[in-house]
């Protein structure tokens, strides 16, 4: 199904089943990080805390349906450049969530490397959840999130992670996943996941805890309240660095990480 299919097939849903107007625009909350940075684990964790207010949409759900390309040309397509989303139809979802909208979101096999047949009818709800690799890249879906978080992440941490997503999830071997990693992961991080970091509004350098994830929940119900500003979020007694004199530290660190794995 198409961004354009989606787009009708949306509007037919929201004539049908409106959503019950809500006292304010829903917030789009963007988590960005590297693969395996754990951007859908906060984005899970918050949904619990924010619970029955918030709902989580991937990007990863957005990659382009290359059915029509043989096996083997699939398993060849560079899956760590942005150009491999659907930005259009992506855009068209926020857009919808936005307006308090319903909209038909894709569901993406990774195995295949194809859309599934059936989209999934996404309701917003007061707090809208969205993680995924490249959410700041462009300038026009940036200014679709009220309040964006990047995840820094040391890449040999991000490996081992991507390494047991992969192997259950997806059905791949481990050199497989560490090859590609290396190849094509780790230098598109560089090139697009990293310089992300000092247009987020917080980025988190740990892990947070239970008491850290409550604190950051409680902040974005305010938010979505309107009692609170993007900027009163970012000044927060959280573990995170909002200088971009980071983004360049970790930017020299990273290099040196990639050259040694390299080398």
């Amino acid at each position: 199904m198409d961004w354009k299919t989606c787009s009708r097939a949306s509007r037919r849903v929201a004539a049908k089943w409106p959503i019950p107007e809500m006292q304010q625009r829903p917030k789009l909350i963007a988590i960005v990080g590297g693969s395996g940075a754990g951007k859908t684990c906060l984005a899970h964790r918050l949904q619990q805390e924010l619970s029955p207010a918030a709902s989580c949409l991937s990007l990863d759900n957005f990659y382009l349906d290359r059915g029509s390309l043989p096996l083997k040309k699939r398993e060849n397509v560079n899956y760590d450049h942005p150009r491999a989303i659907d930005w259009q139809q992506f855009e068209f979802v926020l857009c919808a969530c936005r307006g308090g909208k319903c909209a038909f979101a894709p569901r993406y096999n990774f195995a295949t490397h194809t859309r599934m047949f059936h989209a999934e009818t996404f309701l917003p709800t007061p707090v809208v959840l969205v993680e995924g690799l490249w959410l700041l890249v462009r300038p026009r879906v940036r200014s679709l999130f009220d309040f964006s978080i990047y995840l820094d992440c040391p890449a040999q941490l991000r490996l081992e992670r991507r390494l047991e997503r992969d192997a259950i999830e997806r059905g791949r071997e481990p050199n497989t996943v560490r090859e590609q990693f290396w190849k094509t992961v780790a230098p598109m991080h560089e090139r697009f996941v990293e310089p992300q970091m000092p247009l987020a509004d917080v980025v988190f350098r740990h892990a947070l805890d239970i008491a850290a994830i409550k604190n950051l929940a409680k902040a974005i119900r305010d938010l979505a309240a309107e009692e609170k500003t993007r900027t009163a979020i970012s000044s927060l007694n959280l573990p995170v660095i909002t200088s971009a004199r980071i983004a360049t530290d970790t930017r020299s660190n990273y290099k040196h990480a990639l050259l040694q794995q390299q080398g």
